[in-house]
């Protein structure tokens, strides 16, 4: 484990936003159960915060131990590999620093074009590689996570641990122009591929490689002369005004006195025991909270202070904290609401590659039931064209139930201001055939979809839910309809087949 002191009242101009001046910064710490990442520990001055009143959420009060989140995955390549370089020269990645101008792509009209981009992030990490050879002969040495465009799309270099999804096959075509010589006139050149880029080889190599990985502002970069996938946010994830794919998966704010400072606000004779939401901004389940293992902490506290309190999560860590639940429910009441979106295998390690599976999220579901949780599942966001079919709904909602839920809460995709960019880059990327009706859907600035959708979804949703049981026994039951209206847009991370039924 390496740690990294912080110079206390020290400006930091590469800083988070917000942290510039390190005061209340504990230290930085990296350590190998999360490559990648690093944890800025820092002492919060509050724990309890009040949601604006201007807001739509149904409740007032937050309690977020973490922010940013490290449900996203990390994508590496061979320090070695050669990125082509603004100026036309490809450059070692580990020569590379953040700031540098570098050649990415992006879909203009009816084509992907060369564009020059910025090096937004860069990081390393050690773990198992592969080789990938092409026919020209160009190699590639990158983790099994790592994607590349082939003509059918993204591709990951090999498939899951579990489950499927797309992985790169003999025979596959990667775009690009290939290994060889310095390209300094390919900036706005369309791309088309002339080198014979098919995979002629996917070998595992032994033992785990030092890799590295950089986040761009286009979400791509040209590695040994092919387009390579870089590490995307997802979100996600987990819907923060941060830029996807920069600081908000590698770069975790933990507020590591959140329970000390809660449980002296929670002291005070001003406060009124109103309900209390977790999960509401970053899920408190993620995986930091197996190294920190606030959320004890901060549930006690709640339920000695008579608070009660709501917990939204998609992380299935939260069976560790079961048997402290339930002391808890034994004296304040206790919501537990557990965020599942999709049900489609291949769709879900697409768009969600960096939380757990479905299926495990489905296993949590029912844990808490046994322990006498009303459960309610958030069915969030529906996609309009991937998610609203009637057979993925009534798949959904028979897992739901068969896992032992009591209602479920559904609502559309939802795309805020600093997420919609990027989820329509994903969208060009991996299902163009539904670009045009998404852009019909949330035209310009709109983030919500249409009245004429939302009835259309409402009169499809309503009649299954019921028929499996799974309805609200009264609409204040919905109460926590609003909390998802800041975690409803999808990750972006990587392509997924999935085509539903078409509306428009």
């Amino acid at each position: 484990m390496r740690w990294q002191g912080q110079t206390i009242d020290e400006a930091d101009g590469d800083a988070l936003p917000g942290l510039e001046n390190r005061t209340g910064i504990v230290r930085s710490v990296t350590t190998p159960e999360f490559a990648g990442m690093t944890f800025h520990e820092v002492l919060s001055k509050s724990a309890l915060n009040r949601v604006p009143a201007a807001s739509r959420m149904p409740f007032s009060w937050t309690v977020n131990p973490y922010r940013g989140c490290s449900h996203a995955c990390v994508y590496c390549l061979s320090p070695d590999t050669l990125i082509l370089c603004a100026d036309g020269r490809q450059r070692p990645l580990r020569d590379l620093s953040v700031g540098d101008e570098i050649i990415g792509t992006e879909k203009r009209g009816s084509y992907r074009r060369y564009v020059r981009t910025r090096i937004e992030a860069k990081w390393g990490t050690h773990k198992p590689a592969y080789r990938v050879t092409l026919a020209d002969g160009t190699e590639l040495v990158a983790s099994g996570d790592h994607r590349f465009l082939t003509e059918r799309g993204w591709k990951h270099v090999t498939d899951a641990d579990s489950g499927q999804r797309p992985h790169l096959t003999i025979n596959n075509r990667l775009l690009g122009f290939g290994g060889g010589a310095d390209h300094p006139s390919i900036e706005g050149t369309a791309v088309k591929t002339v080198a014979d880029l098919r995979v002629v080889s996917v070998e595992r190599l032994e033992g785990e490689q030092d890799l590295i990985d950089i986040t761009t502002g286009t979400g791509d970069f040209v590695a040994n002369g092919v387009i390579s996938h870089n590490c995307f946010a997802r979100g996600t994830h987990e819907y923060l005004d941060l830029d996807a794919g920069h600081d908000f998966d590698s770069q975790i704010v933990v507020k590591t006195n959140v329970v000390e400072v809660l449980e002296r606000e929670l002291r005070r004779g001003s406060w009124k025991h109103e309900t209390v939401a977790l999960g509401t901004n970053t899920d408190p389940y993620q995986r930091a909270e197996g190294r920190y293992r606030l959320m004890p902490g901060i549930i006690r506290a709640l339920a000695a202070s008579g608070t009660p309190f709501s917990l939204l999560t998609k992380g299935t860590l939260v069976r560790r904290d079961i048997p402290v639940l339930v002391e808890a429910a034994k004296r304040v009441p206790v919501d537990v609401q557990m965020s599942i979106a999709m049900y489609d295998d291949e769709l879900q390690h697409a768009i969600e590659p960096g939380t757990p599976s479905t299926q495990a999220r489905l296993e949590t579901v029912r844990a808490l039931t046994d322990a006498g949780f009303r459960v309610g599942v958030f069915l969030m966001p529906v996609l309009p064209h991937l998610t609203d079919s009637v057979a993925h709904i009534d798949t959904a909602l028979s897992r739901i139930k068969e896992a032992g839920a009591d209602h479920v809460v559904y609502g559309v995709l939802h795309l805020r201001a600093g997420v919609k960019p990027w989820f329509f880059q994903w969208l060009e990327q991996y299902r163009p055939d539904l670009v045009s009706s998404y852009r019909a859907l949330y035209p310009g600035a709109a983030a919500e979809a249409p009245k004429d959708y939302k009835k259309w979804l409402a009169r499809r949703m309503r009649p299954l839910i019921r028929s499996h049981g799974l309805y609200a026994e009264a609409e204040d039951d919905e109460r926590m309809r609003g909390i998802m209206r800041e975690r409803t847009a999808a990750p972006v991370a990587a392509a997924g087949p999935g085509a539903a039924e078409m509306l428009f």
